[in-house]
């Protein structure tokens, strides 16, 4: 049998997961087999594995750091959210419905088998299971039917480790208050408490721990600094929309480009923060170099110029699409797109070499899945299985959409076929990455574009469209795309260090793990779980 730690939080977005992360890479160096585990994940950013299952990235992003393949066992149950008060729920790697929230509160107590034969799976497999919470254990409301806390932590016989989030405040609070509110025997399950993302001179928070411990009856474990690193986030309570938002609010027409400068960026990359925005982990591999600006943005007077606009996935397909309309994105997007550009002149341009000097002041659009539906001419969803109806999309790729009950999930693997434009230089690449989506895309011929047999990459003029999530991410992808934008504005790459983004993210992991190592007592941890509960 696997030994077992978990590691709960005080709230959502105190570090759970990046916690679990640098223990899983702390015990593959120490040379154990490990692997992350979380029963039940809430969030629009999911994985496909090699056997065609969903799965939470999260529990990727850890598998990664622990230095194995990502399996479904490791996250058996994702839920999607498709509204503020539903979510698509996906069992063992499989959708099985579209559930309210009350649905769901009363039907999950019904996957404990299924979360066990998952977990018991892992538990042959492994030397050390670590274990990931959600939220909080002291959701009072939602104790009853708990199998991601306290509940969980009671099937594996888990010790536990509870984080606080000092940056928000209060992390005194988050602690003893957490402890307050759990069971006696809850209570006696938490082993350790550490104190994440602190900022500053570790002797004035001395007394604080002091008083804490006594208070709490249980030992602080470790204070744990603040950390950037470009990994990939849980969900959309990642800080970079928080940042993007900040970075982004004084772009406008005419200053945007001194702006940029000003601050350090020389390339401006704008992704629409959607509603329903889904696996914004597709652009990661962008942030790896201070050069580049990658925004999120959801407030169309911030999108200013940019070099390249990004749409990204989503849930609700239709629903965003209105909100690009309704918003104003949509005009704004073509209109930078040269599809309905009134502000270039072309007068004494010579006809057959005016598109050559208007694309060169166009601005290029990449889709990603949903983000390339939008981009289509029609979107239908005439059974309901997102939002219902069908709405008209931007007009700048010669595709139509039917959203299906049927998922499309699977990994894919060749080479971009012959492109031109902006990216001409992206054709023969070699890529690889995982889809999912809902609706089949066709093209003016009535080709699939699913199909992926001639290029993963649907192309009109400046604006590109592909269904593959993670196609930045192999090889040169990122650095092409980068370099092209450069030469568009006269940017010297010569001293810039582009790097693969699977390097990136292996030194990442390492950083991390020396972080936890010298700001964790590990031995304590080690402790935690030779003495679990029996």
């Amino acid at each position: 049998m696997a030994k077992v730690i978990m590691v709960q939080g005080t709230m959502s977005n105190v570090g759970k997961s990046l916690i679990v992360a640098g223990l899983c890479r702390i015990f593959k160096q120490d040379g154990y087999k490990v692997c992350p585990f979380k029963s039940q994940n809430m969030a629009l950013n999911s994985y496909i594995t090699a056997d065609g299952l969903e799965m939470g990235r999260a529990q990727v992003m850890q598998a990664e750091a622990a230095g194995i393949m990502p399996d479904v066992a490791m996250n058996p149950i994702l839920l999607k959210p498709t509204s503020d008060v539903g979510s698509q729920v996906i069992v063992n790697g499989e959708v099985i419905g579209n559930m309210k929230a009350r649905e769901y509160f009363e039907y999950k107590k019904k996957l404990v088998p299924e979360i066990m034969k998952a977990y018991e799976k892992l538990d042959k497999e492994y030397d050390i299971i670590v274990i990931e919470g959600a939220g909080s254990p002291a959701e009072i409301n939602l104790k009853e039917n708990d199998i991601v806390n306290m509940g969980m932590a009671k099937l594996a016989d888990a010790p536990v480790i509870l984080v606080g989030d000092i940056d928000r405040g209060g992390v005194f609070a988050q602690l003893l208050g957490t402890l307050m509110l759990l069971e006696e025997d809850e209570r006696a399950r938490v082993k350790g408490l550490v104190i994440n993302k602190f900022r500053g001179d570790k002797t004035i928070l001395d007394p604080g721990i002091e008083m804490l411990e006594e208070k709490g009856k249980v030992p602080v474990v470790g204070v744990v600094p603040y950390m950037n690193l470009n990994l990939d986030d849980e969900d959309s309570l990642t800080d970079r929309f928080d940042k993007s938002v900040k970075d982004s609010k004084n772009y406008n027409d005419s200053s945007a480009v001194n702006d940029e400068t000003d601050r350090g960026f020389q390339i401006n990359i704008a992704v629409i923060r959607l509603p329903h925005i889904s696996n914004f982990t597709d652009f990661n591999v962008f942030e790896q170099t201070d050069i580049i600006n990658l925004r999120y943005v959801n407030d169309v007077n911030s999108l200013g110029n940019p070099d390249m606009i990004i749409l990204p996935g989503s849930k609700n397909t239709i629903g965003d699409m209105r909100w690009l309309r309704e918003s104003g994105f949509e005009a704004k997007i073509k209109k930078l797109a040269c599809a309905e550009n009134d502000r270039l002149d072309t007068k004494g341009i010579d006809r057959n070499k005016e598109f050559e000097k208007k694309s060169d002041l166009c601005v290029p659009v990449f889709g990603i899945c949903g983000g390339y539906q939008m981009l289509g001419n029609m979107i239908y969803d005439e059974e309901g299985h997102e939002e219902g109806g069908c709405i008209e999309g931007m007009g700048l790729l010669p595709i139509n959409t039917h959203i299906c009950e049927e998922k499309t999930r699977k990994q894919i693997s060749g080479r971009i076929g012959k492109l031109t434009g902006v990216f001409e230089a992206l054709s023969g690449k070699e890529f690889e990455g995982y889809e999912i989506h809902m609706g089949v895309s066709e093209s003016a011929d009535n080709m699939d574009t699913t199909d992926n047999t001639y290029s993963p990459v649907v192309q009109k003029e400046n604006v590109y469209g592909t269904y593959v999530h993670g196609i930045f991410d192999k090889g040169d992808i990122a650095e092409t795309i980068i370099k092209v934008l450069a030469e568009r504005k006269n940017v010297n790459l010569e001293d810039i260090d582009i790097k693969s983004y699977k390097d990136i993210k292996e030194a990442e992991y390492d950083k991390l793990a020396d972080t936890l190592r010298e700001f964790m007592d590990m031995d304590k941890v080690y402790k935690i779980m030779e003495n679990n509960l029996s």
